[in-house]
């Protein structure tokens, strides 16, 4: 996918990452990159990352100072997951995940009290490849707010309790919101209303 855009300036675009799409611009170990979805600037690069396994927003700029400003962890920015798990989590399994759990990243780490509730299944188009139904027939969609972001973390945190992610698509940081981008959609933003939306 092509996009225009200003030589020499900054740039800013919000894309819905898919499944199975890493989240750099290089192919890697058989899994595709960035790259060969989109033809962007060679200086725009992604702000953090999504794993492999997970899917939505994410930003892609040349302008480092909103890199650092975004992902330097005392900014406390929140970002919305929606998260389907196997099985139905018991309240008392949700309130153990907002207190904050015990996790490996790189030894035990006790995540941050967060926000998470039960909700409808979202309007979400299918996953490519679907989630396995017939092997996971009982599924909850969660809405999980973190203002961190360890590697993997929703998913380790969501096994913590008994109830193994299945499907996780970020759908918001701060104001900013993935809809109505669809899977593989790039759209690009001024970064006047992105520092706005990201509340910097």
């Amino acid at each position: 996918m092509k996009i225009s855009f200003m030589a020499k300036t900054k740039n800013y675009f919000i894309i819905y990452k898919p499944y199975k799409v890493l989240s750099q611009f290089t192919d890697e170990d058989g899994n595709m990159g960035l790259g060969s979805i989109y033809t962007l600037p060679k200086d725009v690069y992604p702000v953090g990352r999504l794993d492999l396994d997970s899917e939505g927003l994410l930003i892609l700029t040349n302008d480092r100072q909103l890199n650092g400003a975004l992902l330097n962890p005392k900014n406390e920015h929140n970002r919305t997951y929606w998260v389907e798990v196997e099985g139905v989590p018991s309240e008392e399994s949700l309130e153990q995940f907002r207190n904050g759990l015990d996790i490996n990243v790189k030894g035990t780490y006790h995540t941050l009290p967060c926000q998470v509730k039960v909700i409808s299944d979202p309007d979400l188009k299918e996953r490519n490849p679907p989630v396995n139904y017939d092997k996971h027939p009982i599924r909850t969609w969660l809405e999980v707010r973190l203002i961190e972001g360890k590697n993997r973390q929703v998913r380790k945190m969501t096994a913590k309790i008994g109830h193994p992610t299945l499907r996780l698509v970020r759908v918001a940081i701060e104001d900013l919101n993935l809809a109505p981008l669809q899977s593989g959609d790039i759209t690009q933003i001024s970064g006047k209303v992105l520092n706005k939306k990201l509340k910097l």
